[in-house]
């Protein structure tokens, strides 16, 4: 029996475990990544470590969050990262060479390898025909010293796209009827293979869109084959050598098909405040727009400006709307700027912004009270755009340009003239922004600013757990709820007590005072708890906070990895139902836990409160166990040193 492109990855990187779907596996990482707004806990955690070098085939650390330098934090962080970078073999890229995922497509990506970065949307590189994965920074630090990364063996979806795409129907718009037919939780557990005639049509930019924005189906990656599409992207930028042919075998076999026709697909957004609440643009109506943000991890490439450009030559942008655009790389930047496209953006009244993150993080540009934003972006969570009352939908850049122009949100196929767009036989490929390590790292001294805090560890695991019920919270509650980030907030990312202030606070201002007075306690959450970013400053500030477990009735893969690293328990209802029975300030207690857990996966909770009890499920590893039993992944590392 044949295998699909996931298993040849897998079983090429292939250290521990067996493939079978829901085991657990450990592979070999041979590339990672980190950005600045992850990557000086990934780094303090690294150097905790005591390795002299990384190990990995190739790492990188991107400067692309935290731009804004109102105060000395972020550009202390930027002196740490880049000092730090030299000293432990590192590439680092500087302030205005491009968002993290964009560049690493361009300039690192390789098809066939694998990918860990401390970022969510790292499976952007997928589309390159890599295993890319987003992890917490900690998981990504002990890949740099060259240890393994352990996921369950997901299952694999196969996306089958027919046909081909029309003219303005985007590449945005086939992950968005993904995200339609799967939901955000659809994806857990699974890689998104992505196969079928459509394929040929899409352009590596293209393809990188979709396996993006995988990361809002909850998904641990996705993938396309590497073709001879990717040979001329990768040709194009000059380093055709990494180029090797991946394809699943003919007689492949995958647990779930999905079929997309591409030549049946219209233009979608996603409303409102969910990237699967997705309809139709010719049934959503006419609404008028306030602001409109092209840009993003998601869709800033050469391909994707070039026909916003396009779009915009020899018009104006409608007078309620503010247009802002941010490319997403340096390289992006400087072939619209000798082309001419720059200027078109410009005469139109674009606003343009430096190549970074930018609007997508909250990070500047956010929108008026109310306000209705259209965005290129992956995500549309209340607030997370910095204006808690405005309304954000995710559309395609064709979709974007033309509604900026119309003033309201419109079907971009109004839009008459021709905008396809050639990728380029040469991109503009200038790495001088990119530092390469010092040879010998031990001559170089490590530069640490006041903002930068020791991050927080566990005691290992007692013998009983127990506190009281802090706070009760819904589905879907992504870490930006748990640990916000906005311009405001992501400077202190190395300062973990000051971030304590604000943990969970949009879902309960009373939340920090509440765990600091009860000396820590247990979170109380429903389905898919703590989707969205890797951020493990989402686990990180509530062991901080004293908070001993976290108990749901489901959870995103990523949440509850870096909270099993920070030595917090992430239990799951046995009985959904549960969930129900139980009210904020209830006393829970865990007898006996550590025989519990080395008992089987299903441990008892005792409600002092309401005098009942309940079953949980820690389905773990025995690694995991160990882990928790040490206090977390640190406090493992150290005693198995």
């Amino acid at each position: 029996m044949g295998l699909n492109i996931t298993q040849k990855i897998l079983q090429a990187h292939l250290i521990e475990g067996e493939l079978i779907p829901g085991s657990e596996i450990g592979i070999r990482i041979d590339q990672t990544l980190t950005q600045d707004s992850t990557g000086t806990m990934a780094y303090l955690q690294l150097e905790a470590m005591g390795i002299d070098r990384v190990k990995t085939k190739k790492s990188v650390a991107y400067i692309d969050h935290n731009m804004l330098q109102q105060s000395f934090e972020n550009a202390d962080d930027h002196k740490y990262i880049q000092t730090v970078a030299h000293k432990y073999g590192i590439y680092f890229s500087r302030p205005g060479n491009g968002i993290c995922h964009q560049v690493h497509l361009e300039r690192f990506g390789v098809p066939g390898e694998t990918l860990l970065g401390s970022d969510s949307h790292t499976p952007t590189c997928g589309g390159l025909g890599m295993l890319a994965i987003g992890a917490g920074g900690l998981d990504v630090a002990v890949a740099m010293g060259g240890g393994a990364y352990y996921i369950n063996a997901p299952k694999v979806v196969n996306v089958k796209l027919t046909g081909k795409l029309n003219p303005f129907v985007a590449a945005k718009d086939i992950i968005l009827e993904v995200l339609r037919r799967l939901t955000v939780k659809g994806g857990v557990g699974k890689v998104i293979e992505y196969t079928g005639e459509g394929v040929q049509f899409l352009s590596v930019p293209e393809r990188s869109t979709i396996t993006n924005m995988g990361a809002e189906l909850g998904a641990t990656t996705s993938v396309f084959p590497s073709d001879e599409v990717t040979r001329q992207f990768l040709k194009a930028q000059q380093r055709e050598e990494d180029w090797s042919p991946l394809f699943a075998d003919e007689d492949a076999t995958y647990d779930e098909v999905i079929e997309i026709c591409l030549d049946e697909l219209e233009p979608l957004a996603a409303l409102p405040h969910s990237p699967d609440n997705v309809k139709k643009i010719s049934d959503i109506g006419e609404v008028a727009i306030d602001q409109v943000a092209i840009g993003s991890c998601t869709n800033s490439s050469y391909q994707d400006l070039m026909k916003v450009a396009k779009i915009l030559k020899g018009k104006t942008v409608h007078p309620n709307v503010s247009l802002v655009i941010a490319p997403g790389s340096k390289q992006v930047l400087n072939m619209i700027a000798q082309n001419g496209a720059l200027a078109d953006l410009i005469s139109a009244g674009a606003r343009m912004l430096e190549s970074g993150c930018g609007p997508c993080i909250g990070m500047g540009q956010a929108p008026a009270s109310n306000a209705i934003s259209l965005r290129t972006f992956n995500r549309n969570f209340p607030g997370r755009c910095g204006t808690a009352s405005a309304s954000v939908y995710l559309v395609s850049p064709e979709t974007a340009a033309v509604s900026a122009i119309e003033g309201k949100l419109v079907d971009p196929r109004i839009h008459q003239e021709n905008i396809r767009v050639e990728m380029p036989e040469c991109f503009a490929v200038n790495d001088n922004m990119i530092i390469p390590p010092a040879e010998d790292g031990n001559q170089v001294e490590v530069v640490k600013g006041p903002n930068i805090k020791p991050f927080p560890t566990s005691e290992p695991l007692g013998d009983r757990v127990e506190g009281k019920v802090l706070i009760k919270v819904g589905d879907n509650i992504t870490t930006d709820h748990i640990m916000p980030s906005n311009a405001k907030l992501l400077p202190f990312r190395s300062n973990i007590p000051y971030l304590a202030e604000h943990c969970l606070v949009p879902c309960n201002p009373e939340f920090p005072q509440r765990a600091k007075d009860n000396n820590g306690g247990i979170i109380i959450g429903g389905d898919n708890y703590g989707q969205g970013s890797s951020r493990e400053h989402a686990a990180l500030v509530p062991l901080y906070l004293g908070v001993k477990a976290v108990i749901v009735k489901s959870f995103a893969r990523i949440h509850r990895a870096n909270l099993m690293n920070a030595g917090i328990l992430p239990l799951v209802f046995a009985n959904p139902e549960d969930y129900d029975h139980i009210n904020e300030f209830d006393e829970l207690r865990i007898d006996d836990i550590k025989t519990q857990l080395k008992n089987g996966s299903i441990i008892e909770i005792q409600n002092l409160t309401q005098r009942t009890k309940y079953n949980l499920d820690i389905s773990c590893s025995e690694k995991e166990l160990k882990m928790l039993l040490a206090g977390g992944k640190i406090n493992l590392i150290k005693t198995e040193a």
